[in-house]
């Protein structure tokens, strides 16, 4: 049987490691073998439960083990074969050894190999259930936009890279003594893929993984979170459930207050409306830390009450093909996005769509591949885009704005 894959996920601060402790605690009470893992790379998952977690999971409670995964040494296992030519390359450029060694490692790169161990668990048969705490939002992104950047990569770019290597790299060496990556280097590369490989399928599975946000009721956290919900649709994870945590309780009525709660009820009528009909999930500001087994096991209870936490909280899909009379419409969910940061360009079989600072090749199914673009969209959060005509018609369109209106 599959696991159920829960990744949490917000602005750093705002209560995301409480819930996803609370969350794989509440599983794991409720029967299901659950384990939690964090791929923050500022692990606070043990000091949430008050107990030693490290790189191998530990049991937690009943049902319920624990791991921060060491995500250096993840990266260490499949990179040191393409760092070490890079140090080369660095050294034959004249680069000092210490600024050499900085420059060979991707700022962010070692949190990527974190995905492969939620696989691995998602697929190993042994778990009902995975619960991830994420890094915060902005590293989260850039972690799981990486799946679908590597496919594209390694599909088209890889092969005729490596070919061509085999032809210009002893030659180029032999003129110019730079140092050229070998078999070995390659290989590595193509290591690092395939521990990557299904990733992507998994995470974009949405009767097998939901993405929780986890906001604060203040105006800077819900737009981040806005955004965010945007970004996760446009490469097809789906949101099924915000969390809007640390709301002043209503038995709070001294006057000192009363601005701060009506600060807070607005931002929640804003969380509960911008984002439906997506189900609100609400956790009160708690009277001290929550920290340990029971106050997480409290906190899960007040935040889900009769709701299975494992269950997918939400229908839909963040993109779909739908048949039309005159072709088929393509269907991406893009909530919150405006249409003047929408781009849409065509290449090949690939529709190419940016969103702000984030861009997505998205490999057309074989229903539209050959089929040319008719027009695009932006109406009430969902981008659509038609291919019309005959399916041997020239696919090839230039760029263009998404229009209609918001």
């Amino acid at each position: 049987m599959s696991a159920r894959v829960l990744l949490f996920t917000g602005k750093g601060g705002v209560g995301k490691t409480t819930t996803a402790a609370a969350t794989a605690l509440r599983c794991a009470d409720g029967g299901a073998r659950t384990i939690v893992l964090s791929t923050d790379p500022a692990h606070s998952l043990a000091d949430a439960y008050d107990v030693d977690l490290g790189d191998l999971a530990v049991e937690v409670a009943p049902n319920l083990w624990g791991q921060q995964i060491d995500t250096q040494a993840r990266m260490e296992d499949a990179w040191v074969d393409i760092q070490a030519w890079l140090y080369s390359v660095f050294e034959w450029a004249g680069v000092r050894a210490i600024e050499a060694e900085e420059l060979t490692v991707v700022p962010g790169l070692d949190e990527i190999f974190s995905l492969s161990d939620i696989k691995a668990y998602a697929d190993d048969g042994s778990w009902d259930v995975v619960v991830v705490d994420c890094a915060p939002t902005a590293e989260t992104l850039r972690l799981l936009s990486l799946p679908e950047v590597l496919h594209w990569y390694m599909n088209r770019v890889f092969p005729t890279t490596r070919k061509v290597n085999k032809v210009v790299s002893p030659l180029l060496g032999r003129v110019t003594g730079l140092p050229t990556p070998g078999d070995d280097v390659f290989g590595s590369a193509s290591r690092f893929y395939d521990r990557l490989d299904g990733v992507r399928e998994l995470l974009c599975d949405t009767t097998r993984t939901s993405v929780r946000l986890v906001v604060n009721p203040e105006r800077l956290v819900v737009a981040e979170a806005r955004r965010t919900h945007t970004y996760l649709s446009l490469f097809g994870y789906q949101v099924d459930a915000v969390v809007a945590n640390r709301l002043l309780p209503d038995e709070i009525t001294d006057p000192w207050f009363a601005e701060w709660k009506a600060r807070h009820a607005e931002h929640l009528r804003s969380i509960e409306e911008g984002f439906a009909p997506l189900p609100i999930l609400r956790a009160e500001l708690a009277g001290d830390e929550v920290v340990g087994v029971d106050a997480l096991r409290a906190f899960g209870e007040s935040l889900y009450g009769a709701v299975d936490p494992a269950e997918r909280l939400t229908d839909g899909e963040p993109l779909s093909v739908d048949r039309t009379s005159s072709g088929y419409e393509l269907v991406i969910d893009l909530p919150f996005a405006d249409r003047d940061d929408v781009d849409l360009g065509r290449r090949d079989d690939e529709l190419l769509i940016r969103v702000g600072g984030y861009r997505r090749a998205l490999v057309l199914p074989d229903s539209l591949k050959r089929r040319p673009v008719g027009a695009a969209s932006l109406r009430g959060g969902r981008l659509r885009v038609t291919f019309a005509g005959d399916a041997g018609a020239t696919a090839t369109v230039g760029r263009k704005r998404a229009g209609g209106r918001r």
